[in-house]
């Protein structure tokens, strides 16, 4: 990630996230430095799970694709705290497995948010299969959700999603699978929450 426009875009992330709790920008600009090429939670074909720390969510994923190496993806995540209007997370736990080869859309379960991935790589259909760690906070609820563009914009391209939205966080993804190019393009969905408890189904 090229961090001179990091450097660039950091301040108004610190202002916006500066109205909703105590963030150290130098700290998240720490975290946004190891999220490089160097800093890759898996080697190609090979399993991996990743969390955040407890507290914090999702806010940006960077991943490269390789033909030769089955065509499969290495991945690196960001995490960030969630402000303190929401507060701690009350239960974790990671959803269902989105099995390889198959498109797929997904959400966290009882209004939770992503707060990581987990996956494991198949030979046999050169793909893999995906899980959501989710974490709820209180009762709190989604709403004014939407989907973002598609990562990446055409197969076997670099993916670099980072969410600059401090009012949004990652619910789920739908992802869809090509067959002939062997990879898979994501359009994650991002949503706010209430800054109240509610009352809601299990969805």
């Amino acid at each position: 990630m090229d961090l001179t426009v990091l450097w660039v875009l950091l301040p108004l992330v610190t202002v916006a996230w500066g109205q909703y709790g105590d963030w150290d920008p130098y700290q998240q600009y720490q975290q946004y430095q190891d999220y490089s090429d160097d800093g890759w939670v898996n080697l190609n074909r090979q399993g991996f799970s990743f969390q955040c720390p407890h507290g914090q969510v999702v806010v940006a994923v960077r991943s490269i694709f390789s033909k030769k190496e089955g065509s499969d993806r290495q991945w690196n995540y960001a995490c960030m705290p969630t402000p303190q209007r929401l507060g701690e997370p009350t239960e974790c736990w990671w959803e269902e497995i989105n099995r390889a080869g198959m498109e797929w859309y997904q959400t966290c379960s009882n209004n939770g948010l992503v707060a990581g991935f987990q996956s494991r790589y198949f030979e046999s259909v050169l793909d893999r299969e995906w899980q959501f760690y989710c974490c709820r906070y209180s009762k709190r609820c989604p709403y004014s959700c939407w989907l973002t563009t598609e990562y990446p914009g055409h197969y076997g391209e670099e993916i670099d999603m980072i969410s600059y939205n401090y009012d949004y966080y990652m619910r789920g993804a739908t992802t869809t699978f090509s067959a002939v190019e062997r990879d898979r393009q994501w359009k994650f969905i991002m949503c706010r929450m209430t800054d109240y408890d509610c009352e809601f189904a299990n969805a």
